[in-house]
C-alpha cells in the first residue's frame, strides 16, 4: 500500500525513506520514513503507515540506515593540525609540556585553519553537533559561519601560568560571550582543569554559570598524576606546578572530583571530561549531582590510562557520552591518516569494552551527548519535534544487525542533514561538501 496523502502544509516538507531507521529513542524501524517539516521532524514510522503531505519532496535513500547525527560532546578543533606530531608520552605531565611548546609559535591563521579542517572531518564522518573547547576565542564567530555543524563553543580559562586575577579572566570570557550573535551556536565556559585553574576561578565560574544559565565543561581526573596531586599532595604534577608558582594549598585533601564539589561545580549543567580515575564515592557523587561524564576512547588509549571505570559509572547511574578529544592526543595505524571521527571512537570503546551492546554505544554517541550539552529531545534522536539532524550510511546486511553495522561503520557518511538542510547532499561526495564550505 502506498502512504496516505494529506493537505500540503505551509512549511516545506521532505519525506526520507530508508531500509532501516534507527531512532535511538525507540526500537528500530524496518522500511522506515522520517517526515521533515522545516528544521524539525514531524513524524517517524513505517513507510506504509506514513501520511505524506501533498507536494512533499519524497526521497528514497535505498539500502541505507538512517540515524541521528552523531553528537561529539568533547573536541578541541583548534588542535586538529597537531595530528601525529606528539608521540605518546611517558607521563601526562610530559605531554602537557610538549603541547605547550608545540602551540607556542602558532598564529591566528594556524588556529583558524586547524579549526576549519577539524570541522570538515567531523561533518563528513557523521557528526552534526559538537561541543568544542575554544582556547582562541578571537576565532568566533567567523568560524561558525564556515560550517553547518551545530557548534557549542566553551571558552577555555586557565590562569595558573599567567597569574591573572580570576575575576579578570572570567570578565573577559563573559564580555566575549556578550559580543557573539545568538542562534544555533551556543557558548559556555570551560575552566580548563582543577590543576590548571585556581579554586577561586572554579567557584566564580560555577556562580556565573548558574546566574546566566551557562553550561560548564571541565577536564577532571584525567591522569594518575592529577589524582596523586590532589589526593596525596605529591607526585610529578604536584612538583612541576609547585616549581612554577601554583598555590598548592588545595592539594592533599581529596580527589579531583571532590575538589570540584568543594568549589560548587558539580551540578547538572556540568560535563566532566575524562574522569579516568575515581576515589571511593566519586561515581555516586557525580550521579547525585546529575553531572554527565564524557569519555574519549582513543585519547584514553593514547595515554595508556587504567581501564575506564565504566562499570562504576553504570552502577551509579551516571550519564556517559563520547567525544573525540583532539588529534594532539590520538594515534593510529601508520598508513591511515588521523581524523576526528566519532565512528572510530565507537570502534575503540567497543574493542575496549566488549560486553557493551551496540545499542548502548550508539546512545553514548547520540542521546547521551545531547543530554550532556543540554539538548535533550532536540538532537541525538529521531523523534517528533526533534531537530532534523540525521545521517545515512549504507547497509545491505541483516536488519537485526543494523545497530552493530552502525557502530562499526567505516568511511564517510552517505548523506547528512542538519536542521532540515542537506550538509552533505545525496550524490555529493563529502570532500565536495567540505570544498563548498571553504569557499
Amino acid at each position: 500500500m502506498p502512504p496516505n496523502k494529506s493537505p500540503s502544509p505551509k512549511a516545506s516538507v521532505v519525506v526520507l525513506r530508508a531500509r532501516v531507521v534507527l531512532t535511538i529513542s525507540a526500537p528500530l524501524i524496518e522500511n522506515g520514513a522520517v517526515v521533515v517539516t522545516g528544521n524539525r521532524i514531524a513524524s517517524v514510522g513505517r513507510w506504509t503507515d506514513t501520511t505524506i503531505p501533498t507536494g512533499a519532496n519524497i526521497i528514497d535513500l535505498g539500502e541505507t540506515i538512517l540515524l541521528p547525527g552523531l553528537v561529539n560532546a568533547h573536541c578541541h578543533l583548534d588542535y586538529t593540525a597537531m595530528a601525529g606530531q606528539l608521540p605518546p608520552p611517558r607521563t601526562f605531565v610530559d605531554w602537557i609540556q610538549l603541547m605547550m611548546a608545540s602551540k607556542s609559535g602558532w598564529i591566528f591563521s594556524d588556529f583558524a585553519e586547524s579549526w576549519l579542517d577539524g570541522a570538515k572531518m567531523l561533518l563528513r564522518t557523521g557528526t552534526t553537533t559538537v561541543g568544542d573547547i575554544e582556547m582562541a576565542p578571537e576565532l568566533l564567530p567567523d568560524v561558525w559561519s564556515a560550517t553547518p555543524l551545530r557548534v557549542f563553543s566553551f571558552l577555555e580559562m586557565t590562569g595558573v601560568k599567567s597569574r591573572r586575577p580570576p575575576r579578570e579572566i572570567l570578565r573577559e570570557a563573559l564580555d566575549k560571550i556578550a559580543s557573539l550573535p545568538s542562534g544555533s551556536r551556543r557558548v559556555g565556559l570551560s575552566p580548563h582543569a582543577p590543576y590548571s585553574t585556581s579554586p577561586a576561578l572554579l567557584r566564580l565560574s560555577a556562580q556565573v554559570a548558574r546566574r546566566h544559565r551557562l553550561r560548564l565543561v571541565v577536564h577532571v581526573a584525567e591522569s594518575e598524576q592529577e589524582m596523586e596531586m590532589f589526593t596525596n599532595g605529591s607526585g610529578k604534577m604536584h612538583h612541576w606546578l609547585s616549581r612554577n608558582g601554583r598555590d598548592m594549598s588545595d592539594c592533599g585533601i581529596g580527589s579531583p572530583v571532590q575538589h570540584l564539589e568543594r568549589q560548587g561545580l558539580l551540578s547538572r549543567n556540568l560535563m566532566a571530561v575524562h574522569v579516568n580515575y575515581l576515589a571511593p564515592g566519586d561515581a555516586e557523587l557525580l550521579a547525585k549531582r546529575k553531572v554527565s561524564v564524557c569519555h574519549c576512547p582513543r585519547s584514553h588509549a593514547y595515554f595508556k590510562h587504567h581501564a575506564f571505570p565504566l562499570s562504576e559509572f553504570a552502577a551509579a547511574g551516571v550519564n556517559i557520552c563520547l567525544g573525540t578529544d583532539s588529534l594532539a592526543s590520538v594515534h593510529g595505524p601508520r598508513k591511515e591518516p588521523l581524523e576526528l571521527n566519532m565512528f572510530t571512537e565507537m570502534h575503540e570503546i567497543a574493542s575496549a569494552h566488549p560486553t557493551l551492546t551496540p545499542e548502548t554505544i550508539l546512545r553514548m554517541a547520540t542521546v547521551n551527548g545531547a543530554l550532556a550539552l543540554g539538548m535533550k529531545n532536540r538532537v541525538g534522536e529521531l523523534s517528533a519535534k526533534s531537530l532534523a539532524d540525521m545521517i545515512a550510511i549504507p547497509h545491505a546486511g541483516k536488519i537485526g544487525d543494523s545497530a552493530s553495522a552502525a557502530v562499526h561503520h567505516r568511511g564517510d557518511v552517505f548523506a547528512s542533514m542538519i536542521g532540515g538542510n542537506w550538509a552533505i547532499a545525496l550524490g555529493q561526495k563529502p570532500a565536495e561538501a567540505a570544498t563548498a564550505l571553504a569557499t
